[in-house]
């Protein structure tokens, strides 16, 4: 049975790749500093699954802790999630983002070499595409960032793909995703900001369960069908799986290889508003206010390569998102606290 080490395993991502990967047959490792994230989302993993995982509290950067969790278990891969990702707070604190992000996984690469474990699995993201010329987006596009979280994760890229030239020993996935939203069809985990949520949908679920007055529409002047932004939003377990197959690729010494995790088209702003208040009967009030800056009019993946490559498709549907989030957001209204 092969065992995965997992950073940042508690976090939204993480936790439902580990759900996954327990489903598969692998042992999971799990190391996270939950600065971001709750150690219930584990114990409710290991109670979807029946099966227990390992947890280590720690940071990547504690060098002397991450040996130790390295000396203790022999990792056939690492899939590292570990990292901090709200764009707005990057432009605040730019260097708390490059210190995590970036000297993170390098520490976490170094450990790795020592103990030759070559097979990884890096959370990249569709901002390192920059504002595209033009859609849908292929991997072969060119790279760029518009704020210090996107330029992080493409810094990470560029030194993976500079670590393998060195050493094509290695078998590194790049996972770009795109907008992961929903949850279990469980309602046992799901995603669970700190205060304001960055991110759409569980800003939306929380005003239409009323914990938040309105939401704030920025911009309704983009070059997009409703004047709002366009995003390719990718249910959290698709996307679980899609970490899975990049393992059971490793098989296949496939050497260090960007994939597009998305579904292949769109939904403005306005459209994921409007869905949501459809199906869970709830108003979603809101307010167009300024633009973001480093906000772009439009994104979306073509998926064809991970599709071919790594056999891997979403199933997934707009209204699976909805109801997945909804029901989370009903059962948790207070999150991994909730009593």
């Amino acid at each position: 049975m092969q065992k995965i080490l997992v950073t940042g395993g508690a976090g939204y991502i993480g936790s439902h790749t580990c759900v996954e990967l327990l489903n598969k047959g692998y042992e999971v490792v799990v190391v996270d500093n939950l600065s971001n994230s709750h150690p219930e989302s584990l114990d409710r993993v290991q109670k979807i699954c029946s099966k227990p995982l390992t947890f280590h509290k720690i940071d990547i950067l504690d060098t002397e802790a991450l040996e130790q969790v390295f000396k203790q278990h022999q990792f056939y891969a690492v899939i590292h999630f570990a990292g901090l990702k709200a764009v707005g707070e990057s432009s605040e604190i730019p260097l708390t983002y490059y210190e995590n992000n970036v000297a993170g996984t390098i520490k976490l690469c170094q450990m790795m070499q020592a103990h030759q474990v070559k097979n990884l699995v890096f959370s990249s993201s569709a901002t390192v595409y920059g504002n595209p010329a033009s859609l849908p987006i292929a991997e072969d596009f060119p790279l760029s960032a518009t704020n210090p979280y996107g330029r992080s994760k493409l810094m990470v890229e560029d030194i993976l793909r500079d670590h393998y030239q060195a050493d094509n020993r290695w078998n590194i996935a790049l996972l770009r995703y795109f907008n992961p939203v929903g949850a279990h069809e469980s309602g046992l985990i799901g995603e669970d900001p700190n205060g304001i949520p960055n991110n759409l949908m569980p800003y939306i679920s929380q005003v239409a369960i009323g914990k938040r007055k309105q939401l704030n529409v920025f911009g309704n002047d983009y070059n997009t069908h409703d004047g709002t932004g366009v995003r390719d939003y990718i249910h959290v377990v698709d996307l679980a799986k899609g970490h899975v197959k990049a393992i059971e690729k490793m098989a296949d010494k496939p050497g260090c290889q960007a994939y597009n995790l998305g579904v292949g088209n769109g939904y403005s702003v306005l459209d994921m508003v409007e869905a949501f208040a459809r199906i869970s009967g709830k108003p979603v009030p809101y307010q167009i206010t300024d633009r973001r800056s480093g906000d772009i009019d439009a994104c979306y993946a073509n998926p064809t390569l991970a599709k071919q490559t790594l056999n891997w498709e979403t199933t997934k549907t707009l209204e699976d998102m909805i109801y997945d989030t909804w029901r989370w957001q009903q059962q948790n209204p207070e999150g991994y606290t909730s009593k």
